[in-house]
């Protein structure tokens, strides 16, 4: 058997994915569209691309899929838009069936988020978190799931409560897209390191919570998509109502790469951030009373807000792919969950380097040598800066060093030089990666969220004095750290540098140039390399360097 699960247009029009499993719930291959198509968050676009790629990795054809499993009941946000699963089909996925249709399942969105979370978490019994912009009829949502029984839902909120439209509405008052909510959560921890006072906007009550924002009219449950667009506007629009008279201004005076130094923004973006900590810890409390056990699973687009799951206590687990693109994943467990769990999930899901054939026509202008980690090791302890594309890429928006741009952070300028780099504001962080045993001495621990760099941790004087790059402006980082084999090149970098008595610590970001996906294949990665100021690539088991004008090594 085999079950293909997609997010998918019209319900799904953004982070489009699709994920392959066989008849006991293995993962085969889990992509995005997006580093196919090379189209940042593959808006409104089919994810073909992705469902062939995981197609090709089982060696089968669209005509062997039994089921198609949608991580969202389009028949209630689309009423009649189409009239029959073949028309569907050819809508949302493009894939020819032939004269065998498979079966269409529709998961609601909500669902299909928390498994995705639990059925890829270690635990065996776990309260269940979502919290999003919106399904088709809620924004946050508690569950109880329990290997062998069927999921609980506990209670749900309306979709005028949601924290993800408070948070696009100052993302879009700063003058971000709210595909960018991971801006407005770097430049809210100016607000946190400088003590900025805010208004606190939401009111618990018992068991309850109540947002200072209320919308025009309120959430009447089911609703259609056009209904459910014109409800996000009303609300968002009363959300920016309310930062404005909070800041004292319509938007931002500074430039974007200047946001920063201009208190107004600094203060709307910490005040959504505040939002965002003080809702979510009431309800991870919530879901661990309901389900009566102290381990927490969290999903939806609000859960890569790396900074509020590091404000969380007890045993949390969060994906790699805790957005939209999850759906894809939870909404083919829903169907069939997996018979023997392997966890936590290996993120390593989707295509792999050694797929593609590097001629020499495809690396002209470039000195290729066979991968050595001693001369690797040394590149970055003289300051380079270069990439690392091995294996198969990993799943979710996190780099996890196999699709990853790595220096040493020994100093703050490190961080700036990397900015530059990438193209992106200097006030922007990075990450670091280390091993489990080095990285107890550098940061706060995280049983979970450091395994995909899913939680901010604070960093301890150690880390502050040998790894400054990766530390924050509020004294935290969002650490990975590697405990096995799983990234070769880097986790061997890691043994190396401590061999040499140096900090066995990298700073770690996602190998892409601003505005781009994270490379996928071996011709992304020979492009991205040419295009960016870096100084070496790291491409499976070779090692290469830009010639310069003369002929020599740049």
């Amino acid at each position: 058997m085999w079950i293909l699960g997609v997010n998918a247009p019209p319900a799904g029009w953004h982070d489009t994915a699709a994920c392959l499993i066989d008849g006991d719930g293995r993962i085969v291959a889990f992509s995005e569209e997006e580093r196919l198509n090379r189209r940042r968050h593959s808006l409104y676009r089919k994810p073909s691309g992705a469902a062939r790629l995981c197609l090709e990795q089982a060696g089968i054809s669209a005509a062997d899929i039994d089921v198609v499993a949608l991580g969202w009941d389009d028949e209630q946000l689309y009423p009649g838009r189409f009239a029959d699963d073949a028309e569907f089909l050819a809508y949302a996925v493009g894939l020819d069936f032939g004269d065998r249709l498979p079966e269409v399942v529709r998961v609601g969105h909500h669902q299909a988020h928390a498994a995705s979370s639990f059925y890829a978490s270690p635990f065996r019994k776990a309260g269940v978190l979502v919290v999003d912009g919106h399904g088709e009829n809620e924004s946050s949502s508690i569950w109880t799931y329990e290997e062998g029984r069927e999921p609980r839902l506990e209670r749900s909120w309306q979709r005028t409560a949601s924290l993800g439209y408070a948070y696009d509405a100052a993302s879009t008052w700063l003058g971000f897209s709210f595909l960018n909510a991971g801006k407005t959560m770097g430049l809210a921890a100016y607000g946190r390191a400088h003590d900025v006072r805010t208004e606190s906007l939401v009111e618990i009550s018992g068991e309850d919570f109540r947002l200072a924002v209320e919308p025009l009219t309120e959430s009447t449950g089911r609703a259609t998509a056009e209904e459910i667009k014109e409800q996000y506007e009303d609300t968002v629009g009363r959300w920016r109502e309310r930062y404005t008279s909070i800041a004292g201004a319509q938007g931002p005076k500074a430039a974007e790469d200047r946001l920063a130094d201009d208190p107004s923004a600094v203060l709307v973006a910490y005040t959504a951030q505040r939002v965002v900590e003080e809702t979510v810890t009431h309800l991870a409390a919530r879901a661990r009373a309901a389900a009566g056990v102290e381990e927490l699973c969290m999903s939806g687009g609000v859960a890569l807000n790396c900074s509020t799951n590091g404000t969380l206590p007890g045993p949390l687990y969060v994906p790699p792919v805790p957005h939209d693109a999850g759906v894809a994943l939870g909404a083919a467990w829903t169907v069939r969950p997996p018979r023997t769990r392997t966890t936590p999930l290996d993120p390593y899901l989707g295509s792999d380097i050694a797929a593609h054939r590097v001629t020499d026509a495809d690396t002209t202008g470039l000195l290729r040598t066979p991968l050595d980690i001693d001369e690797l090791t040394g590149l970055l302890l003289a300051g380079r800066v270069g990439a690392v594309a091995q294996g198969r890429a990993e799943v979710g928006p996190r780099a996890l060093c196999h699709r990853s741009i790595i220096a040493v952070p020994d100093t703050a300028d490190v961080n700036t030089r990397v900015n530059t780099v990438k193209n992106r504001e200097q006030w922007r962080p990075f990450a670091g990666v280390t091993r489990p045993g080095y990285g107890a001495r550098l940061w706060e621990r995280q049983e979970h969220l450091s395994r995909y760099m899913l939680g901010a941790a604070r960093a301890t004087g150690l880390g502050r004095e040998v790894a400054p790059g990766v530390v924050h402006v509020d004294g935290t980082t969002r650490p990975q750290v590697l405990t096995g084999d799983e990234a070769p090149a880097v986790g061997a970098v890691l043994d190396a540098l401590e061999a040499q008595g140096a900090p066995p610590v990298l700073l770690n970001t996602s190998f892409n140039d601003r505005g781009e996906p994270v490379v996928d294949t071996a011709a992304d990665a020979l492009a991205a390399f040419r295009a960016m100021d870096l100084d070496f690539l790291v491409l499976g088991d070779a090692l290469y360097r830009k010639k310069n004008a003369s002929g020599g090594v740049g």
